[in-house]
């Protein structure tokens, strides 16, 4: 069994979000970054399943040499080894083309993505990478199961769960449920030092995206609190200033 785990470098959640450059570029000045939590879902799956010599688990990441830590920390977790694409990681369609291409004839059975980057949240590279290879792409799951030829797959719908059996190669996206995410240990931080992280090139791809600006959230207003016997006060308030009635 071979899985490719696909992970994203993304700010703490405690981070301020400040941009630069006339509020074009995302300022990473004294930002501390992780690894993506939907992304340690999947790499914590992954691991499960390869237990006791069942298979190897290959963490594969778009970025640049800053980067390195985070992905130190997958294979501190328990990844066999790495690939890093020496790239800015510019959009999904950018980034689910490096890894499609990447793992085109590399025979893995499983790719796993998180089912969103807690950055931009965009949910797009999974599906993008099952077309870029033409194979299946189930998104957002929430169990997963795999015998070595054959995986079962758990969605929630409305209503209900979704089942789904397919056989392999195939993509997966990760939410919660699928696995808990797993603390390094020292031995395995130890060992992270030694595991192989090999760096790539890009391959070239016409820039179809750009960012012209980017703005945060208007700050909150201020609380206008209103007594439980002024009801046509409260009324007025809510008809007038909040126009919701």
């Amino acid at each position: 069994m071979k899985i490719l785990v696909c992970i994203s470098n993304v700010p703490d959640t405690t981070t301020k979000i400040t941009f630069t450059n006339d509020n074009t570029q995302f300022n990473t000045a004294g930002v501390q970054f992780v690894l993506n939590p939907y992304d340690e879902i999947a790499l914590s799956r992954a691991i499960e399943l390869c237990e006791g010599g069942k298979g190897t688990v290959t963490a594969i990441h778009v970025g640049e040499a800053s980067s390195e830590p985070t992905i130190r920390k997958a294979l501190a977790i328990g990844a066999d080894d790495a690939v890093r694409v020496n790239a800015a990681p510019r959009d999904a369609y950018f980034v689910a083309h490096q890894i499609a291409t990447y793992a085109k004839d590399k025979g893995f059975d499983l790719i796993l993505t998180g089912r969103e980057s807690i950055d931009y949240n965009g949910s797009q590279v999974a599906a993008m990478i099952g077309e870029f290879l033409d194979i299946p792409s189930i998104s957002i799951i929430k169990k997963l199961d795999f015998d070595g030829t054959a995986t079962s797959i758990q969605r929630e719908i409305e209503g209900g769960k979704e089942v789904v059996n397919t056989p392999t190669p195939l993509v997966a996206s990760c939410a919660e449920g699928v696995a808990e995410p797993k603390i390094p240990n020292m031995r395995g931080i130890m060992s992270a030092r030694t595991k192989p992280l090999q760096v790539i090139d890009p391959t070239e791809l016409t820039q179809l995206l750009t960012f012209k600006k980017f703005t945060t959230p208007a700050p909150r207003g201020t609380v206008e609190m209103v007594s439980a016997d002024e009801i046509t006060k409260l009324v007025n308030l809510l008809h007038s200033e909040a126009k919701v009635i």
